[in-house]
């Protein structure tokens, strides 16, 4: 069982979601926070999966070698959405946000989670995606969510477990927690290899 494997690991995770930090508390790990300001930027021609990737790789190799323990285990994350080619981040503001859910109104969206675990001397990369369709969202069905979730801190502008997601989404295919932020079942698969 995975959880007495990595009993020893000091286990960080670098990230200041208090969704990924409640999924990762869910699966019984011990963990720290810790998190490192890198510059979130979205390289030009990579597919949206690449770029999630990236993302996340660009957060745990803000933890250079030589400041990791033996035992230490840093995880970090990005999700981001696509809908069609395009590539959708955090709002930047109300009005954005506005913008944002109209796009993703009646159409389905793919919600991409890249992962990274790092340990002295191994990095791996990987990345999960699950298809949310969204109903026909009404302007003031739009409104009302902004107005009492501000979702300024989420990729595509909701979180799939306050009032939106269960008013407005029809269907997921894949994994629900990946949409919260956090593909927990990939990730205990991947940790078990990890730390073999």
């Amino acid at each position: 069982m995975l959880n007495k494997i990595i009993e020893n690991y000091h286990i960080v995770l670098a990230s200041g979601s208090p969704r990924r930090k409640e999924l990762l508390s869910a699966m019984d790990f011990s963990f720290d926070i810790v998190t490192k300001p890198v510059d979130e930027v979205f390289l030009t021609g990579l597919s949206p999966s690449q770029t999630a990737a990236s993302l996340s790789l660009l957060k745990v190799e803000a933890f250079d070698e030589n400041e990791l323990e033996e035992n230490m285990l840093i995880i970090t994350a990005d999700t981001i959405i696509a809908l069609e080619y395009e590539i959708i981040g955090k709002p930047k503001n109300r009005e954005n946000a506005f913008t944002i859910l109209r796009k993703l109104s009646g159409k389905k969206h793919e919600v991409i989670t890249g992962v990274s675990l790092r340990k002295k001397g191994k990095t791996i990369t990987f990345t999960v995606s699950t298809t949310v369709y969204f109903k026909k969202l009404e302007e003031d069905e739009i409104i009302y969510y902004i107005n009492n979730y501000q979702p300024y801190d989420k990729a595509g502008a909701y979180g799939i477990q306050e009032w939106i997601g269960q008013v407005g989404i029809k269907k997921i295919e894949g994994s629900y927690f990946n949409v919260m932020g956090l593909p927990t079942h990939r990730l205990y698969e991947e940790l078990l290899k990890f730390v073999k």
